[in-house]
């Protein structure tokens, strides 16, 4: 797998955070950091491609299954076989309603941000 950073939650001109809870959130880093590990089947690969360090993917999984009724990542230690992580059921519902409602935030707000772009110097568009 390439090293190439993880975009497709940072392709959107809005960035998303949803406090759902106290102390429970989650925004672009965190739904990047799931996709990831749902294309790569490794927390560490998915830390990887978003040159973020293995200790702070494993905390933000960490923060993300603490956080909810049921874990959203599971995984397995490695040896002859490897290990590997994957998206429960649960963490797949999360990173699609996650996704659905930054897709929806964008739609809400295309024209607005069509009116500020127009505002700004041609330099910056």
């Amino acid at each position: 797998m390439s090293a190439a950073p993880v975009n497709a939650n940072r392709k959107s001109p809005i960035h998303l955070r949803a406090t759902l809870a106290p102390g429970i959130a989650i925004g672009p880093g965190k739904a990047d950091l799931l996709e990831g590990i749902r294309d790569t089947g490794s927390i560490a690969a998915a830390g990887r491609r978003m040159r973020m360090s293995y200790k702070r993917a494993w905390q933000l999984v960490e923060e993300l299954n603490r956080g909810f009724r049921e874990p959203l990542v599971e995984s397995s230690k490695g040896g002859p076989g490897g290990g590997g992580a994957h998206l429960t059921r649960t963490g797949d519902i999360v990173l699609a309603r996650y996704t659905r409602m930054r897709e929806a935030a964008t739609t809400a707000v295309a024209a607005d941000l069509a009116v500020l772009r127009r505002l700004l110097p041609a330099r910056s568009r």
